[in-house]
């Protein structure tokens, strides 16, 4: 809402945690992002591990984005992030997390530290003053990484 717009349209998948019955986040960020311009594929709410990886794997996305708002998306984005790292051709594939990771408030931004270093390009709690301009920011920059559809990471092959 800053005034970024797309440079191109990018393949993106929006998912809720498997322990997460939210669903207005998910919609209001599939929403955002499609009126700038991309193409999302939005999972919903209490998706397994196992159906956000295999989105994955089959719709190639440009960025994956999880959003949590029980408190939870800490430690089931903790568990995702692994697995979705251990898929061949997944490794590079460009993931972020949001909302509320925990449940101790201003203090949950120490999950981000733990969560960048599990696999997740980037970490946005609710709890931090411009986190929806960083959003944006970080998904206009993928504009400028060198990400090849249908692969991972440049140079990585697609299993």
């Amino acid at each position: 809402m800053n005034g970024i717009a797309a440079v191109r349209g990018k393949r993106i998948i929006v998912s809720g945690v498997s322990s997460d019955a939210h669903t207005w986040n998910l919609v209001f960020l599939q929403l955002l992002l499609e009126g700038r311009g991309h193409e999302v594929a939005n999972l919903g709410s209490l998706a397994p591990d196992a159906l956000i990886i295999d989105a994955c794997r089959t719709q190639r996305p440009d960025l994956l984005v999880i959003s949590s708002v029980n408190g939870h998306g800490q430690l089931d984005g903790m568990r995702l992030i692994r697995a979705l790292r251990a898929v061949p051709g997944l490794g590079g594939l460009p993931a972020v997390i949001g909302g509320k990771l925990g449940i101790h408030g201003r203090d949950n931004v120490r999950f981000g530290d733990r969560l960048t270093a599990a696999g997740y390009d980037a970490v946005f709690d609710d709890g931090e003053a411009g986190t929806l301009e960083r959003f944006e920011a970080f998904v206009h920059g993928l504009d400028t990484r060198s990400v090849v559809p249908g692969a991972g990471a440049a140079g990585e092959e697609a299993a």
